[in-house]
């Protein structure tokens, strides 16, 4: 006897559950600018900066349910956002001087970050400064040498105080002590530093007065203004006709930051007319503040500047120093060297991760899975980026403001086929040579029931004897896509096949 049974989609209908997620991603709220808030210098740690939540136009419960917080330009938690009240509070004191040294205004940028919607806006804190520095002098004393034939009107550079604070607070004038000879006058450069200069009224006599002692101080314009003293000490000299002459006034030069330390940035020359030791020169900065001291070596004998340590254009990008050329009789002259430090790409990208969604579920297009920035040091084409994945998967990168991305599943994923995705994002620069950061993940797909129960073929042919007894086994079956089954096959009204099994293997009874 043959039997023939008959498995298709009339028995078993194939039902699927596709389950669509659309997420929109939004870079901004209706209205939104870029904002500018301000908080003085060393205000205390907690103390309220601004409300977010109502210039963001969001309800506080909508903050903590979007996940909403705050990130810097330099990952610093200087800032942080109350989820409970919506306000943006001082996580720490802020030294303007620590994060902008000369820098004014000094702003530090950042951004809010909120999900599902993705949102990015952008903000300020401008740190505002306070008069909590004095002027100070590089030196306690100064010595000038001055001959006794100088006319009244000559002018003596001195050097210049320094003051951390900006603004109002920076140095606004000079003054010195009550005296027939000198009077001082404050000068402003281009820059807006202002600078001291010794002015003579009236001639010196040596054999009357050999010497001069006079107090130096320094005013900024805080309230209450804050000062500083150095003193002067004037030796009077003999005739010394010819003072040295530099070769140029102004030396320029352009030196790459990996240059080896030793390196010769640049020699500076000087003559001086007269002989004998009036004619001998030494060289010496005119004025030499630590970073200098600690970057460049000037020789006292041959002018020659080289290099102390390494340079780094990230940090400080130019260099200007003052050069006095001194002859025996103690006159002087006086050249500016320009140093520019050229870039090279010598940082690589960075990449940091914001946040990482893993499993995510198959059958689901569109859906976010990383947020992350990307961000290179260097300058120029140096600093400009490329961000990839590799082209055979079914992700795609998508930017947004700030040098954020987003990795987003383009189109459904099914577990069946490839339950797991290694992906490496790789950032590389445009600078020469052009460096690269690889950052890898690893993204699982979770399963959704989508897959009905299907036989692996169509048609199964048993065969068995006439008059066995019944509960008689014939035959096996294999069933995909399910765990167990229980089959009733009435074939007439004195034969039944019963088909029972686990794990896709099925036995088929015969009663």
């Amino acid at each position: 006897m043959e039997l023939k049974m008959e498995v298709g989609k009339e028995c078993f209908p194939k039902q699927r559950q596709v389950l669509i997620l659309f997420l929109m991603l939004g870079v901004a709220l209706a209205g939104w600018k870029s904002r500018r808030y301000s908080v003085m210098e060393e205000t205390e740690s907690g103390s309220f900066v601004a409300n977010l939540a109502k210039d963001l136009g969001l309800g506080v419960g909508e903050l903590a349910a979007r996940g909403a917080r705050v990130v810097s330009e330099d990952n610093e938690p200087r800032l942080q956002l109350d989820l409970h009240t919506g306000e943006l509070i001082l996580h720490e004191k802020l030294d303007r001087e620590e994060m902008c040294g000369p820098t004014d205004p000094c702003v530090m940028h950042f951004q809010v970050l909120l999900k599902k919607p993705l949102g990015v806006f952008r903000a300020e804190l401008l740190v505002r400064d306070i008069n909590d520095h004095s002027p100070e002098f590089p030196e306690r004393e100064m010595t000038l040498k001055i001959s006794e034939t100088s006319p009244p009107g000559t002018v003596f550079p001195l050097k210049k105080a320094q003051d951390l604070d900006v603004g109002n607070n920076n140095i606004q004038n000079y003054s010195i002590s009550s005296n027939p000879h000198f009077h001082i006058s404050t000068r402003t450069r281009g820059d807006g530093r202002k600078y001291p200069e010794l002015v003579l009224d009236k001639e010196l006599d040596r054999e009357k007065q050999a010497e001069l002692s006079l107090t130096l101080t320094a005013l900024d314009g805080g309230s209450p203004p804050r000062s500083g003293t150095a003193q002067v000490r004037i030796l009077v000299l003999d005739v010394n006709d010819n003072a040295p002459e530099f070769a140029q006034t102004l030396y320029q030069v352009q030196v790459p930051e990996n240059s080896p330390v030793g390196t010769l940035v640049v020699k500076v020359s000087a003559r001086d007319l007269d002989t004998g030791t009036n004619g001998e020169i030494s060289y010496s900065y005119f004025y030499s503040s630590q970073e200098i001291s600690a970057t460049f070596e000037l020789n006292n004998l041959s002018g020659e500047v080289r290099l102390l340590k390494k340079l780094d254009f990230e940090t400080i990008s130019s260099y200007e120093l003052e050069i006095d050329a001194t002859d025996g009789g103690g006159l002087s002259g006086r050249c500016s060297v320009s140093i520019e430090v050229a870039d090279v790409n010598d940082n690589f990208p960075e990449l940091t991760i914001s946040s990482l969604t893993s499993p995510i579920p198959e059958n689901s297009p569109e859906t976010e899975v990383a947020l992350f920035r990307i961000r290179d040091r260097d300058s120029g084409d140096n600093g400009r980026m490329t961000c990839s994945i590799q082209d055979d998967l079914p992700f795609v990168l998508k930017p947004s403001e700030e040098n954020f991305y987003t990795l987003v599943t383009n189109g459904a994923l099914d577990r069946e086929t490839r339950p797991e995705y290694n992906i490496t994002i790789t950032v590389t620069d445009l600078g020469t040579p052009r460096l690269k950061t690889q950052h890898n993940i690893t993204v699982t797909v979770s399963d959704v029931n989508d897959n009905a129960p299907a036989f692996s073929q169509t048609t199964y042919t048993l065969r068995v004897r006439e008059n066995n007894s019944p509960a008689l086994h014939i035959g096996l079956v294999e069933l995909l896509m399910a765990q167990y089954a229980s089959i009733y096959l009435p074939l007439d009204d004195d034969i039944v096949l019963i088909v029972k099994g686990f794990e896709r293997k099925y036995i088929v009874y015969y009663y």
